[in-house]
């Protein structure tokens, strides 16, 4: 019988030929062909050497104290720590895995988690998670992301996990004379505060400040789903079928740029960067990851002060569901030193982690962390950072698939995002881009998920 060849095993092949005739970015220090290998451990207290291999340099610094406090206590083990910014790392990551020879631990996304369990690539943790793990010190909530879907076990586990809220302008609040949005709130309440935060200063017709601002990526556009009872994807999440509440949910934001006239075209805001919006004064409101908190220091500093809060509830809505995902590590399925990459991964996630400098708008996934002063940071924006710890704990649903970022149209707005980009720039029709969504998306759900 003919072994079936994944996708992604193509694809991590192809990867490799390219890696291969690629010259190393520039500045990169991680640019050597491959990982060091792992050191086996032959008798208990024998020099170890293990890799480690990240893809956040923001984190750089933090991890590193990390490291070096399991390493003290563990002085027999060496960790060979490495941080590559994407898309760099998946470039580095994929070559690696076509050569077989994976770092043992490693950062995974929860947008390809499903393919690399698929092709054997990470390690099953259950056991492990079972084992060691006290479920009432994490946030479970985002757990399912990185378990096989067939059987349930865990094959990563989260480090920190990421939400999606809504940021708001509290200075244009105060001015508009409208309250503050708060948990419950709801279309209706969402409208009206954009209504009142929307200002045309001259008169001319010309609008200097939207009520809200969004475009077709799904950070922007999916929480409202979901907040509606909606549902984009098959309860397998095999095939892209919307359900009535996530039409109406896309219907209400359209609305709001073609009937309301409170949120503008995406076209008018090309070229804006998010965290550019509130000190231009382009709009009052704007939903994406909390992870902008960071952005948002940067670029607003005490100039005014600003807020996050709850995404509002749709009409069609029997609860509040959070969109959230994690960010975690794996251990390679080839990893000579499994029972020592658990230990790692342990190490670096639960009671001995400390945040040491920040984690922004990430929220680290074991709970007395994430409630610890260091991470509240209430002396800096928003002074209401406590909410993001709120909001974990109605995190639900999510649609990263295989080929997520294809039919999604995450890396060239071909997918969903440009046909919603579309809708929402007026034109075509939300039926007609539903449709072309469906017919793209299924095309490539259907590699993977062949009926």
């Amino acid at each position: 019988m003919l072994k079936r060849i994944s996708p992604l095993a193509l694809f991590l092949a192809f990867a490799l030929i390219l890696a291969a005739c690629a010259a190393p970015p520039a500045g990169d220090s991680s640019s050597s062909d491959s990982a060091p290998a792992d050191a086996a451990t032959t008798a208990d207290g024998e020099a170890v050497t293990m890799s480690y291999l990240m893809w956040d340099p923001s984190f750089e610094e933090t991890e590193q104290v990390m490291v070096d406090k399991f390493t003290a206590a563990n002085p027999n083990v060496t960790i060979d720590f490495q941080t590559i910014g994407t898309p760099d790392y998946w470039t580095k990551l994929e070559a690696l895995a076509a050569a077989d020879d994976l770092p043992c631990v490693f950062n995974m996304s929860a947008g390809f988690v499903d393919q690399w369990i698929s092709d054997g690539l990470i390690l099953d943790i259950q056991d492990y998670v079972d084992r060691d793990i006290n479920p009432d010190d994490y946030y479970t909530g985002v757990f399912d992301v990185v378990r096989n879907k067939e059987t349930g076990d865990m094959h990563a586990f989260p480090f920190a996990f990421v939400e999606t809220v809504l940021f708001y302008n509290k200075d244009a609040f105060d001015a508009a004379g409208v309250e503050y949005p708060s948990e419950g709130w709801t279309w209706d309440d969402f409208l009206a505060a954009a209504q009142a935060t929307t200002v045309d200063d001259g008169g001319d017709g010309v609008v200097d400040q939207y009520g809200f601002w969004f475009y077709g990526r799904y950070a922007h556009i999916e929480s409202w789903v979901y907040q509606n009872g909606g549902r984009l994807l098959n309860e397998g999440k095999t095939r892209f079928e919307p359900n009535d509440q996530a039409v109406e949910a896309l219907a209400f934001l359209d609305s709001l740029i073609h009937e309301y006239g409170v949120a503008p075209e995406p076209k008018e805001m090309e070229g804006v960067r998010q965290q550019d919006v509130f000190p231009l004064g382009l709009s009052a409101m704007w939903v994406d990851g909390a992870w902008n908190i960071d952005g948002n220091r940067e670029t607003i500093g005490d100039d005014f002060q600003w807020g996050v809060a709850p995404i509002p509830r749709g009409p069609q809505a029997t609860a509040d569901e959070a969109y959230g995902w994690p960010d975690s590590m794996a251990i390679a399925s080839s990893c000579d030193n499994p029972d020592l990459a658990w230990d790692f991964i342990n190490f670096m996630t639960g009671p001995e982690r400390t945040v040491d400098l920040t984690f922004g708008g990430k929220i680290p996934i074991y709970s007395p962390v994430a409630f610890s002063d260091e991470f509240l940071e209430k002396d800096q924006q928003p002074d209401n950072k406590e909410f993001l710890l709120e909001w974990a704990n109605y995190t639900g649903p999510t649609t990263f698939t295989p080929g997520w970022g294809e039919w999604r149209g995450y890396t060239d707005g071909a997918g969903m995002e440009g046909q919603l980009g579309d809708v929402f720039n007026g034109e075509t029709d939300l039926e007609t881009a539903l449709s072309n969504i469906t017919t793209h998306a299924n095309s490539v759900l259907e590699r993977y998920y062949p009926e």
